[in-house]
């Protein structure tokens, strides 16, 4: 029996909804709020309605097995204060051990139960088991990073024992439960929301210093364990580092150790819109211009919490302020806004000759012939990558052969290529190449008896091959970098189909002893069987075009974890 279909009964949670304002263009005769009617139950897993609270209630007197396994399931999407109803479904022991925290199991659907496991006659008064089933999509760890999987079987026994309560009467409780929530996914949207925290891209000066996105999820409301509020999380989660999957390409300026001091749940900015955190006493290790640096992280991680409003951060020490920052002030801790490309647009015509449309995000303006031989050559040109300064750009030729740089600022004559592919067929050869925000171009050659992914530091030289251990004999077809250069969207083919991969993009060296490697690719966008493009837009955002099986072509943005990006309009323009 699905979850999502269950109704009433007195050991589940109950749902409320409140309309917490009217629209007046939606809803212009709405004129108060109701105050009076039943309350009613609401679906489970009911999707897009944020505003839908669940309320734990604690399970009967004499209440069957299955009312204690429902009743549990449904308390798991309450916002329970450190499931301490949800708690009373277990025996004592089981709910001194049982860890919500350690991370969410995230299925398609709420979890099915399936069962009782009777035992033999001796034992069935007294014990019994339910098995929770359903297709798992995904995965949240401790550290709430977020995770797409490939859909796959979830399966977790639910072992119940009757014992006697603290009345002295018999009552089934759970004694056996895995650690960890399990929700169905609209649940877990109603409940979580996506945020950014910002860290540094390793490697750099701090004259270089380049902002990376490091999205994780955080609880929508009040969290049920920690008892913050959405904004304390997302710094608590900024001080405790970056996860597993981007900490090798990446640093932060908090001094090890730091966190918020003892007691702090709850962080808004006050009437002059200036946040003060509370550090503990690590904090006060770091410098002035490292504190500049870790109110820059706070600044820009709060910024995607709409209902923060941060003009100012201050970060407080024990014994007062250490620094403050303000919003224009961190503009020179991030000199792009991590979109894909620079801020006018360039495109191909049908001469293959390289146009432009000065200084324009929406696509509109006119064209016009960019300066140098790509714009009036005579070699035809199928693609184009312009570096982020707009100095200079790349192209591929029309058969896809040759890869050519040149200057957007001078006319000069066409340079010899720089790179060139031996594949004997067009699709074969090179795919459009993308700069990273370190002036670096990348392309790959789809060369079936030689595929590689290469690297030109500062776009000349000679290209170097950089390893990607996880391709498992897919062939990249198709490549962008994000701005800050620390990882790599991939569209790879095998088997048919074409799928989106984040990799993680490590550089060892310096200099010409430098090497680069893309590392623990991640499958994105797991529901698009085939993916005909992509594009960043912004730090860890991007556009996907691409069709499920069986399914019609779509537009959809994809977080860089992987997880489905809930926003408005989808750009086209960088497509």
């Amino acid at each position: 029996m699905d979850t999502d279909r269950r109704r009433g009964g007195r050991g589940r949670a109950v749902r409320l909804s409140a309309l917490l304002g009217c629209g007046v263009v939606l809803l212009a005769g709405c004129g108060a709020m109701p105050v009076t009617g039943d309350v009613k139950a609401v679906d489970a897993s009911q999707p897009g309605d944020a505003q839908v609270q669940v309320y734990a209630v604690p399970p009967r007197e004499g209440a069957a097995p299955i009312e204690v396994v429902d009743g549990f399931l449904e308390s798991m999407t309450s916002d329970d204060p450190d499931f301490r109803t949800t708690r009373k479904y277990l025996t004592a022991e089981a709910a001194r051990t049982w860890q919500p925290g350690e991370g969410t199991t995230v299925l398609a659907q709420a979890p099915n139960r399936n069962g009782p496991t009777i035992h033999d006659k001796q034992r069935r008064t007294t014990e019994t088991t339910y098995t929770l089933t359903g297709e798992q999509v995904a995965a949240v760890d401790a550290q709430s990073s977020y995770r797409p999987l490939a859909p796959s079987e979830y399966s977790q026994m639910l072992h119940l024992v009757r014992q006697k309560g603290s009345d002295g009467k018999q009552e089934w409780r759970i004694d056996i439960v895995p650690d960890g929530l399990v929700l169905g996914q609209s649940d877990f949207k109603r409940l979580y929301r996506s945020v950014n925290k910002y860290y540094f891209a390793a490697g750099r000066t701090d004259d270089e210093s380049a902002l990376v996105a490091d999205p994780v999820y955080v609880r929508n409301r009040t969290d049920p364990v920690t008892r913050m509020d959405t904004a304390t999380q997302t710094v608590r989660t900024l001080l405790e580092g970056p996860s597993n999957w981007l900490r090798p390409v990446v640093d932060s300026r908090f001094p090890a150790g730091t966190a918020l001091k003892s007691g702090v749940t709850s962080l808004a900015p006050d009437d002059e819109n200036v946040l003060k955190v509370p550090l503990n006493k690590k904090a006060e290790k770091a410098g002035q211009g490292a504190c500049r640096m870790m109110a820059a992280q706070v600044l820009f991680t709060l910024r995607d919490l709409t209902s923060a409003r941060v003009g100012q951060v201050e970060l407080q020490g024990e014994h007062g302020p250490l620094c403050s920052l303000g919003s224009d002030e961190a503009e020179e801790f991030a000199s792009d806004d991590g979109s894909d490309g620079p801020d006018s647009q360039y495109f191909v015509d049908d001469e293959g000759h390289v146009q432009r449309i000065p200084g324009s995000s929406n696509g509109s303006g006119d064209p016009e012939p960019v300066t140098g031989p790509l714009g009036s050559g005579t070699v035809a040109m199928s693609a184009v990558g312009v570096a982020r300064d707009e100095q200079q750009a790349a192209a591929v030729s029309a058969d896809q052969q040759h890869l050519y740089v040149s200057s957007l600022t001078e006319e000069s004559e066409l340079s010899a290529p720089v790179v060139s592919s031996r594949a004997k067929e067009p699709a074969d050869r090179l795919s459009a190449p993308s700069w990273d925000g370190g002036g670096d171009l990348w392309v790959a050659d789809r060369d079936p008896s030689e595929p590689r992914l290469l690297r030109l530091v500062d776009g000349a030289g000679e290209p170097q091959e950089v390893s990607v251990p996880g391709l498992s004999g897919g062939r990249i077809e198709a490549l962008r970098m994000s701005a800050d250069g620390a990882r790599i969207a991939l569209r790879v083919s095998e088997d048919g189909h074409t799928t989106l991969h984040i990799g993680r993009v490590e550089r060892h060296g310096s200099g010409e002893a430098e090497t680069v490697s893309v590392e623990d690719l991640r499958r994105a966008a797991p529901q698009l069987a085939d993916v005909t493009a992509v594009s960043w837009s912004g730090r860890s955002r991007l556009v996907v075009v691409g069709k499920e099986e069986g399914g019609v072509q779509q537009v959809r943005y994809v977080q860089a974890d992987g997880s489905t990006a809930s926003s408005g309009a989808v750009s086209y323009t960088h497509l």
